[in-house]
């Protein structure tokens, strides 16, 4: 996975949305199950030190883990300088935000906002039975549901290249189940992973090659093209794709699969915490959509400190 950091010098104020909430919960009938876990700690945050001159303050964001039916986040530790004031945002889909507002910053002083998370990760089993499950009718999917069918940054599928391979791959297949599977299989057939910059979907398509994102983006753009939700799943240093399915009782659930490295589908072992679902974001800094958010923080007046961001393990509790 690429790295996505970006420093920046306005004021843009930074506001909440609705968190996707279309996703298994455990012991559903029907979806998946969660497996073992893993806990580890992870200290996420941003520092600032004023050099040579006082700074006048900012905004800016970093993004946070949240809870999902397979990851469970707590916060352990907040180490707050008085300059600096936090609080978190829930923003479209899947994505939750630390906001940081810096005050005053006199010359030579560092202020900083660590916040240390403990995460319990589990990975997700395939369900037992998969002849249960159809495709959605897209005019009753639910609302945060219906993005996952139109085109993201790097997911072009309203291209007629993809629209004509979603006519054909899987489509003979009797299941559901099965058609997504053929679709998973043809794209894990024709892209052979190689790493390099981001280059989307179609891409991937014209040089038979790419890397996590390339192949998860071209599953998951054959998918919309087919009426299939699917979305990205963002992991420390990689990512992998989910899809969407209903199953007898026409209660909808997302599956994931592992589009790059190990084959895995319906389910995935996976223990990296989750930073994002979704790849169609909008950034209130940027004013852009993007696939993925990690860190921005916009700087007042003229004096420019030394701003970094950190987002590392630093513990993994017995």
């Amino acid at each position: 996975m690429k790295t996505h950091v970006v420093l920046l010098a306005a004021i843009v104020a930074l506001s909440g949305l609705p968190n996707a909430t279309a996703q298994f919960k455990q012991g559903e009938t029907g979806g998946p199950k969660v497996g073992k876990s893993e806990v580890t700690q992870w200290q996420i945050g941003v520092l600032v030190k004023a050099a040579s001159a006082a700074c006048r303050g900012g905004n800016g964001y970093i993004s946070v883990p949240m809870d999902w039916p397979e990851q469970e986040v707590n916060v352990v530790k907040e180490e707050v300088s008085p300059e600096i004031k936090i609080r978190y945002t829930q923003m479209e889909h899947g994505l939750k935000v630390m906001n940081v507002k810096l005050g005053q910053l006199t010359a030579g002083r560092e202020a900083k906002a660590l916040v240390t998370f403990e995460i319990r990760r589990s990975a997700v089993l395939p369900p037992d039975k998969t002849d249960i499950y159809e495709l959605p009718d897209v005019k009753k999917l639910p609302r945060d549901v219906r993005p996952y069918l139109t085109q993201s940054p790097k997911i072009e599928s309203h291209d007629p290249r993809i629209r004509e391979l979603a006519k054909t791959i899987g489509v003979y297949k009797a299941k559901p189940w099965n058609h997504v599977e053929a679709i998973y299989d043809w794209v894990r057939e024709k892209v052979k992973y190689k790493p390099g910059k981001l280059k989307g979907a179609l891409a991937a398509l014209r040089d038979g090659t790419g890397d996590c994102e390339e192949i998860s983006s071209l599953f998951i753009a054959i998918c919309r093209a087919a009426d299939i939700p699917a979305r990205s799943v963002w992991v420390p240093g990689h990512c992998y794709a989910e899809f969407y399915l209903v199953d007898d009782k026409g209660e909808g659930h997302w599956f994931p699969c592992q589009s790059a490295g190990a084959r895995e589908f319906g389910g995935i072992s996976d223990l990296r915490p989750i930073w994002q679902k979704g790849d169609n974001i909008y950034s209130p800094i940027k004013k852009e959509r993007q696939r993925y958010l990690d860190f921005d923080m916009l700087i007042s007046g003229n004096v420019r400190p030394e701003v970094r961001a950190t987002r590392a393990a630093i513990a993994k509790p017995n």
